[in-house]
């Protein structure tokens, strides 16, 4: 989990850099997948005091865009339907997309899994948390400690009043090879990006590690695989290669 650990530990007004890094994460391809909200765009935005906090990016219109430098009538548009889109994504990227200190992706779908509303995530109590397997005490503190700050409070506030979704969709997971399973994907996937393969992953019931180990189910080796095959040859992990982890996909 600590590759994953997200390092933007609260939104300091008199820090820009640190809110920008916020926003960046907030906006990434793994959180909510914000299409044209890039470096350039966020600097401006946060420059422009038109995003003073992550939930800022949901009250922004198209008088706004027209302030940044080179976003003409279709570029603006486009952003503003991408910030519309992510409205919907499922619940644990926004978890993760929040920048809790610990709270990596596969922490985030733990805890949407395990709560399935942020309400309830909220609420939870310190003891609660450490008893969900993969979450342990440095987590549980960190969650408490975020969700007890009045800044932080405010920020969801505005994400509920724009219409986010705060709750886990409610479907069955069908029977598949990758059920209750923990994968760990290595090297490049030629059809799919490291995180689209792991989402793929979650959504059939399977956990996408970042690291392996003993519980490890199989890891799923691409091109130029880094030291986790060495690691899963060492333990004896099995080895599936990206033509048979397509086969497992089409067998779902």
């Amino acid at each position: 989990e600590k590759k994953e650990e997200v390092a933007y530990r609260c939104v300091n007004p008199n820090c820009p850099a640190q809110l920008e890094r916020l926003v960046l994460h907030f906006g990434s391809k793994q959180a909510m997948d914000i299409e044209g909200l890039g470096e350039s765009a966020v600097g401006e935005l946060v420059r422009l005091k038109l995003v003073n906090n992550i939930a800022d990016i949901y009250l922004l219109k198209q008088e706004d865009l027209t302030k940044l430098p080179l976003y003409k009538e279709k570029k603006i548009q486009n952003l503003l339907q991408a910030i519309e889109k992510s409205k919907s994504r499922p619940l644990w990227r926004l978890i993760y997309g929040l920048g809790i200190r610990h709270v990596g992706e596969k922490a985030a779908f733990t805890l949407a899994k395990e709560f399935r509303a942020l309400d309830k995530l909220l609420q939870a109590k310190k003891e609660d948390l450490e008893r969900i397997p993969e979450i342990g005490p440095v987590i549980a503190e960190s969650i408490v400690r975020y969700f007890s700050q009045k800044e932080n409070l405010k920020v969801i506030e505005t994400l509920r009043k724009a219409g986010l979704n705060f709750e886990e969709e409610e479907k069955g997971v069908k029977q598949s090879a990758f059920l209750g399973k923990k994968i760990v994907f290595t090297g490049e996937l030629k059809k799919y990006s490291r995180s689209e393969a792991e989402e793929l992953v979650r959504s059939l019931g399977g956990f996408a590690l970042s690291s392996v180990t003993k519980q490890t189910d199989f890891v799923v080796v691409g091109e130029n695989p880094g030291s986790k095959l060495d690691k899963a040859k060492k333990l004896g992990i099995k080895i599936i290669n990206e033509e048979e982890f397509l086969e497992m996909l089409s067998s779902k």
